[in-house]
């Protein structure tokens, strides 16, 4: 260290830290090789906390108000680590200000949604999202177990763990809560203080505490907010017979207004026939309208009527005969190709052998001989 170095620590002898960057956590008193003038003034402003470590273990912490050092007035706390006074001008220690004030507006929220059971839903995933505040309740212990030898320690550098720790015992805060999903938005603020005591005992660990937690949303994955919407919709309609009569006429003035005409009218009309119908008493009006929709009957087609023949043999007619038994006439030869035959519907008498539905028949036996 230069002369002039040594001569600047000499003469400088109020110790002390205003902070405008408003997310400063920690702010090391920088003096070259640490060496702090026998006898210097410290102040230490509301809101501040001054934490002494001496030959790298921490040593005093002093309250807000204004200090000289010197042996005769050093608070040394009886449970740390006690340093000996007795040391000559200048002295090597290292001072660290703690910012013991709130930090608020800090935000936090599920980065995926957290599964809970629901009384009314059974098992749904839900996110959420909000502020909180945080402040240094234990300097000590903040120095020990987060900041170190940082010489200057801001919120950013562990609001992340914060959140980590506000999530992990959010979905146990909704357990505990038993609050079902559709009441959390009207019941935000004791979930939220819910939530804080469960995040409290975990950062008592780190010296700090969360004066104020807030949920400000807690929203549900988009397939079952849009099933909510269903379902509030069907609780809005109401009668759905009253809701149907008016969507048909908000279709016939629709239909009307529309120039084109068309199938536009045609719709409307119909639409409006049926409401009609509906809106009279009756069996065919509105008690109708309230009865089960039936579907309609399918009656089976009709049989096909089958052909029957009449056959001439020697002047006289014979019959009616069905097709089977004009095959067994064909087998036993009562039955030619040349026998004239008629049925209803046939123009006059023909030969077996014309009729189409009884040529078939003769193609099992052979024609007959020529010359016979």
């Amino acid at each position: 260290m230069g002369i002039f170095d040594f001569l600047s620590g000499q003469f400088i002898d109020v110790i002390h830290w205003t902070d405008d960057t408003r997310d400063t956590m920690v702010w090391r008193f920088e003096r070259e090789g640490h060496e702090i003038k026998y006898g210097a003034k410290l102040t230490v402003r509301e809101g501040q906390a001054a934490v002494f470590i001496h030959e790298g273990q921490l040593a005093d912490v002093f309250t807000p108000g204004l200090y000289m050092l010197e042996t005769n007035n050093m608070p040394v706390m009886t449970s740390l680590q006690h340093w000996d006074h007795g040391f000559k001008s200048p002295f090597k220690s290292e001072i660290y200000f703690v910012n013991t004030t709130r930090f608020s507006d800090l935000k936090w929220g599920t980065k995926n949604p957290i599964m809970c059971r629901d009384p009314e839903f059974g098992p749904v995933r839900i996110r959420a999202f909000g502020t909180y505040t945080i402040r240094v309740t234990d300097p000590a212990k903040f120095m020990t177990e987060i900041v170190g030898t940082d010489g200057e320690f801001t919120m950013d550098e562990i609001s992340f763990q914060i959140r980590n720790i506000i999530v992990s015992q959010f979905s146990a805060a909704i357990a505990a809560s038993g609050i079902p999903v559709l009441d959390m938005a009207a019941n935000t603020p004791e979930l939220g203080k819910v939530l804080a005591g469960h995040v409290s005992p975990a950062l008592e660990q780190y010296g700090l505490s969360m004066p104020e937690l807030y949920i400000e949303n807690i929203s549900l994955p988009p397939a079952v907010e849009a099933a909510l919407d269903k379902r509030t919709s069907m609780g809005i309609a109401g009668d759905l017979n009253k809701f149907t009569q008016y969507s048909a006429a908000e279709a016939m003035t629709a239909a009307a207004a529309n120039p084109s005409g068309g199938m536009g009218a045609g719709l409307g009309m119909g639409m409006g026939m049926a409401m009609a119908q509906m809106a009279q008493p009756g069996p065919w009006g509105a008690r109708a309208a309230e009865q089960p929709v039936q579907a309609p009957t399918v009656a089976p087609p009709p049989l096909p009527v089958e052909h029957v023949w009449h056959v001439a043999d020697s002047g006289k007619t014979t019959g009616p005969f069905s097709r089977a038994s004009m095959g067994r006439m064909v087998s036993d030869g009562t039955l030619t190709r040349e026998t004239l035959v008629w049925t209803a519907g046939q123009d006059g008498w023909q030969k077996a052998e014309d009729v189409a539905d009884l040529a078939t028949l003769f193609t099992i036996l052979p024609p007959p001989l020529p010359g016979n």
